[in-house]
């Protein structure tokens, strides 16, 4: 983008490329950082409601089903957010935009306690079900082996998996709620960094 000032690391004063900053030059994230971003945000959608309906059906092949499904999409959720740390720690996130320090910490530690949750989550859920001595089946394919019968460690599975949702359903209120607040209120284009190129840019 003519007259950035945001550089690419491979030469001093050189702007990044288009498809690197947004319209208004700020830094966007790796292409790679907004697949895995997306993902993430549409399995967790589809995992809470899928926990949801499963919990609330009768004894029936159905609920066995749904629970499976919310098992698998469980364990990709684990497997993507592990998938995220490390490729943040190969490419880290482009500098933070300017805003008032509080709320730049806010959102950092948000993000971090999002990991930490989506990782919690789906481990604890897989414990309460493995510590009960059975496999868990992984969307019909192949099934992860369960562990020894422990019902004492099982409870402790359940009661981390039930306080989990609770932190779950706060802290992705408050990601949606800090994306909406520079949306519509700082209007300083945060948003489009976790977007790809939407002007044609990148194509010049």
């Amino acid at each position: 983008m003519a007259g950035s000032s945001i550089t690419a690391g491979k030469k001093a004063g050189a702007p990044l490329p288009a498809t690197y900053v947004t319209a208004s030059g700020l830094p966007r994230y790796h292409p790679v950082s907004q697949a895995l971003h997306w993902v993430t945000a549409a399995l967790a959608l589809a995992v809470l409601p899928l926990a949801w309906v499963a919990v609330s059906l009768p004894p029936a092949p159905l609920k066995g089903n749904i629970f499976v499904l919310h098992k698998s999409v469980g364990l990709t959720i684990l497997a993507i957010v592990v998938l995220r740390i490390v490729w943040r720690m190969i490419r880290p996130a482009p500098a933070d935009p300017q805003a008032p320090r509080l709320l730049t910490l806010i959102g950092r530690v948000n993000h971090w306690l999002l990991y930490a949750i989506f990782l919690i989550m789906p481990v604890s859920g897989y414990l309460l079900s493995a510590l009960s001595g059975r496999d868990t089946p992984y969307f019909w394919l192949f099934t992860v082996p369960g562990l020894t019968k422990d019902e004492g460690a099982q409870k402790i599975a359940e009661s981390i998996h039930l306080v989990g949702q609770w932190f779950v359903y706060a802290l992705v209120l408050l990601h949606v709620a800090g994306t909406i607040w520079h949306l519509v209120i700082r209007r300083d284009g945060l948003l489009e960094r976790m977007l790809p190129v939407q002007d044609g840019r990148g194509s010049r």
